[in-house]
């Protein structure tokens, strides 16, 4: 009786085996894994925005006056009237203008104030605010790629340094 088990046991297995291809999912790569852009060199545009000064350059973007100090209020991520004028500017280039065949990435940031977990996605909620401002002005979401850095390249000790480490910054997509 067991042999006769075995083998109904194996006949059934075997039926019920499909050649499927197999598919897999690639391990998400953390944040702290990938390559960094370099913002070294962006420049301030509004109150909370950074921008490549490739952006700047080929469209046009005038930045506003408070732009001297870009930042998010602690634990916020809405953006401001300031932040609006120069996305604007941005969406109407990427619709109409230079950068109309080009695509734009958004990189969140927070300070060090939390854990990395929750800075990860308050970076990736201030990018995100970004991106759906950008898509209301008619930006194709194609064109629009989001991550996050969290804390991660904060560089600020005091709360003038964190205000800066808060931001979106805003570059050229490669590739």
């Amino acid at each position: 009786m067991k042999l006769t088990t075995f083998i109904l046991f194996t006949a059934i297995a075997l039926g019920c085996h499909h050649d499927k291809a197999a598919t897999t999912t690639p391990p998400a790569t953390p944040p702290s894994a990938q390559a960094a852009p370099d913002t070294t060199k962006n420049q301030k545009v509004s109150h909370t925005l950074a921008m490549s000064p490739d952006l700047v350059q080929l469209c046009g973007i005038k930045s506003t006056e408070s732009a001297a100090n870009p930042k998010f209020d602690f634990d916020k991520d809405e953006l401001s009237t300031d932040d609006r004028n120069v996305l604007e500017q941005l969406a109407t280039c990427m619709t109409t203008g230079a950068l109309k065949t080009k695509n734009v990435r958004l990189v969140g940031r927070a300070d060090p104030r939390g854990t990395e977990q929750y800075n990860l996605a308050l970076g990736s909620r201030r990018a995100s605010s970004v991106n759906e401002y950008l898509q209301h002005l008619g930006v194709a979401p194609t064109q629009l790629t989001q991550t996050t850095r969290g804390d991660i390249d904060a560089t600020g000790t005091t709360e003038a340094g964190w205000a800066n480490d808060r931001r979106v910054d805003l570059d050229l997509a490669q590739g």
